[in-house]
């Protein structure tokens, strides 16, 4: 089972691995959310069939938060947060050596092609073009690499992964987008770092944290 960062009757909040999925794909690997089915299914005897619902992905190969609804009525108040952007989600990540601005926002129009599933950065009036939007700060700068903290605004597809690579700055291990090389377990060093958002019942403030897998601490 993967790391619990948060659980009660409403969320599950956990850490995601970079070599799992968070739901079904053409591998047929067991995903993330069937781990997590089977930890609410044997931690609470439940009989049947266990609800689950996504309220956000990452990619097989990023690391970090992935937050999960217990019910139908949770995954619709936290999809209205996601719609309104109304949870905050902090990502870390290092890409490779650029010229870069210390901090910055990062304003591209991307579109998707689902054949390659791969993004693009694309001119703003082209067909299903979709507007993407990041902030930015370098928390340190590495022999080969920059080590940077990512807040996103918009949640497109590969975000991360395609704007910087657009600016020369691929992932580190994102040979999808122009790394030089592939790490050795396939991950890529993104990290779904922090998220920020009112309980969808009590209203509470949370800010929770996930740690980096070690290989990406080693590395900053």
């Amino acid at each position: 089972m993967e790391n619990i960062i948060f659980e009660d009757n409403h969320l599950l909040i956990v850490g995601k691995i970079s070599t799992i999925p968070v739901q079904s794909d053409i591998s047929g690997d067991k995903c993330l959310l069937d781990y997590c089915k089977e930890y609410i299914k044997k931690k609470y005897h439940k009989k049947g069939n266990v609800f689950l619902g996504l309220v956000n992905r990452i990619d097989r190969p990023t690391s970090g938060i992935v937050i999960m609804a217990k019910t139908s009525k949770c995954l619709i108040r936290m999809n209205e947060k996601i719609r309104l952007r109304k949870i905050k989600k902090k990502y870390w990540v290092l890409v490779q050596k650029a010229d870069l601005k210390n901090k910055g926002v990062l304003k591209d129009f991307l579109r998707k092609n689902q054949k390659k599933n791969k993004s693009f950065v694309v001119e703003e009036k082209s067909k299903n073009a979709k507007e993407a939007i990041l902030e930015y700060k370098t928390l340190k700068k590495l022999r080969n690499y920059l080590f940077l903290e990512v807040i996103l605004i918009t949640g497109r597809h590969h975000q991360i992964r395609v704007q910087f690579s657009n600016l020369g700055a691929p992932v580190r291990g994102d040979v999808k987008y122009g790394a030089k090389r592939a790490l050795n377990d396939r991950s890529i060093s993104l990290h779904s770092r922090e998220i920020e958002f009112e309980h969808p019942v009590n209203n509470e403030l949370m800010n929770l944290k996930c740690k980096p897998p070690d290989e990406f601490i080693s590395k900053i």
